[in-house]
């Protein structure tokens, strides 16, 4: 734990890819930390949360914002809504608005904001344009700032770098617009947080910008071909052409990866310039380590041995999505409006605790969802369409689940070790959808002989909420009665595996591509 006396660092956007990555950072650095979110519940499943001090964080309200600043010595400015629609940069400049007014008078020490690369010499991006002007809100706050200015972040479960691996993986030739041979330079995700830690403790007078990269210059299609041989694939054909426009080639990135399009566009908006560092100043407040900056191949080594060890800390998919319901589970019919749909289903199972629950806890991802794959992958598509993340998110660890982790278009709202994990929805739906996957009884964890209780829940809005449940309830015999089976199948596979002294996730995994 810090020590009492420690610098208090508040981090914005603790929930999202680099603040999550940032907290245990200063932790290890000595720092007392504050972490801000507009829900900070979606917090309890990381390891540091009993060391932080977890803050609700409205930016449309000054008064309370500046109630969560109180006390802070450096703020971390990490706030984007990238992925949020066409309004984003509006959203942004009120958000940097009411923070930089909010630090001032909290007597903030100094401001940190991760921005982006940005060419002074063309007309930005909408995306860059908006990173340049909450550069220029905050700098000129009256509180001490330091902006860094990142292109590319080469990491685990970084948007960019997920659009990146998809397409080299999945696309052995291919066709891209002109881009692609724009210079770029990559900063791996250990680099910019280790520049983040240092600047906290910049002399008082430092109030600026300082660009960021990494020892490489390379194009957009050098590094997919890095990627490749890095990865160990075939060497990719990339045949540059001048009509895919942006807008075509967001289409194509959403299509291909599971990056969704709200948050493809803009990413894919600010390929068309190069971003390459234009002085590396930054050096003189957190010097090169002696081994130097990590290059782009070590980089990608290092992100793919993550993606392997399932140790992925934080994903691009931490961020909820635009629209997703926050709704707590209703526990009256009254309290949620007077209906609450129930789809309610039990099972005794020859498993223990111990053996049904190593089950539960590996729903979604690359392992499906234990029924009918079909009938869930075609809800996954008339998801995307409609603009939800259908089944493309997957899970960040493919073998344990946190509050707040992305599981294909849910999220996961309560993890009861070996009792219950419950999933809110995130898919486009006329209500709220909740899938509740419970262990009832047992005498001990180790003793065979348990139930597995299912219950899916809906709390329709309006006229079409109730006709999409009974348009839908048809199919719940096959798909959470399919469920049902194969999971009391998968769970007595493993219980047989264990009894035979056995580590091995191969049943799990066999019956599952066995289908139902």
């Amino acid at each position: 734990m810090p020590r009492p006396d420690a610098p208090l660092a508040a981090v914005t956007g603790a929930t999202g890819y680099v603040g999550g990555r940032l907290v245990p950072e200063l932790l290890a650095a000595g720092y007392r930390v504050r972490a801000l979110a507009r829900r900070p519940d979606r917090l309890r499943g990381r390891s540091w949360y009993p060391q932080v001090d977890p803050v609700d964080l409205d930016v449309t309200d000054l008064r309370r914002t500046r109630e969560a600043l109180d006390g802070v010595d450096v703020l971390y400015y990490l706030i984007h809504s990238l992925g949020s629609g066409r309004s984003f940069a509006a959203t942004d400049r009120s958000a940097a608005l009411t923070m930089a007014r909010a630090a001032r008078e909290a007597g903030v020490r100094r401001i940190v904001y991760l921005g982006g690369l940005h060419p002074d010499d063309e007309e930005l991006s909408v995306h860059l344009a908006s990173r340049t002007e909450v550069e220029e809100i905050l700098l000129a706050s009256g509180v001490p700032t330091i902006a860094l200015r990142a292109a590319v972040i080469l990491g685990s479960g970084s948007a960019s770098f997920e659009m990146m691996r998809y397409l080299t993986e999945r696309l052995p030739a291919m066709t891209v617009p002109r881009w692609v041979a724009n210079r770029i330079q990559p900063i791996a995700v250990r680099d910019v947080l280790r520049y983040l830690v240092g600047v906290a403790s910049a002399p008082a007078s430092t109030s600026r910008g300082y660009d960021i990269g990494g020892p490489e210059v390379l194009t957009y299609r050098d590094l997919m071909q890095l990627y490749a041989a890095t990865a160990g694939l075939p060497r990719r054909l990339i045949v540059a052409v001048p009509v895919l426009s942006p807008r075509l080639s967001s289409l194509w990135v959403s299509l291909v990866t599971p990056v969704p399009g709200p948050l493809a566009r803009p990413l894919v908006d600010s390929l068309v310039h190069e971003v390459v560092c234009k002085e590396h100043d930054i050096a003189t407040l957190v010097p090169d380590p002696p081994a130097g900056l990590v290059g782009v191949a070590r980089a990608i080594e290092l992100a793919l041995a993550r993606i392997d060890d399932g140790a992925v800390s934080t994903s691009w998919a931490s961020a909820s999505m635009r629209g997703a319901p926050s709704d707590p589970l209703p526990s009256d019919p009254r309290w949620a409006g007077g209906t609450l749909y129930r789809d309610e289903r039990r099972t005794r199972v020859a498993a223990s605790p111990a053996a049904l629950w190593r089950v539960l806890e590996r729903v979604g991802g690359d392992r499906g969802w234990f029924s009918w794959s079909l009938a869930w992958r075609v809800r996954g598509l008339a998801d995307r369409l409609a603009g939800g993340p259908g089944l493309r998110r997957g899970r960040r660890d493919r073998d344990h689940l946190v509050v707040d982790d992305a599981v294909d278009f849910w999220r996961v709202e309560l993890v009861e070790p070996g009792r219950v994990v419950r999933l809110r929805a995130e898919m486009r739906l006329p209500g709220v959808a909740w899938l509740e996957l419970a262990i009832e009884g047992g005498q001990g964890w180790d003793q065979v002989g348990v139930t597995f209780a299912q219950r899916a829940l809906f709390a329709p809005r309006g006229l079409l909420g109730h006709v999409y449940w009974w348009a839908v309830a048809p199919f719940h015999g096959v798909v959470f009665g399919g469920m049902q089976r194969n999971v009391a199948r998968a769970a007595e596979a493993v219980e047989r595996a264990r009894t035979d002294r056995t580590s091995s996730d191969a049943p799990v995994d066999d019956v599952l591509s066995s289908g139902d």
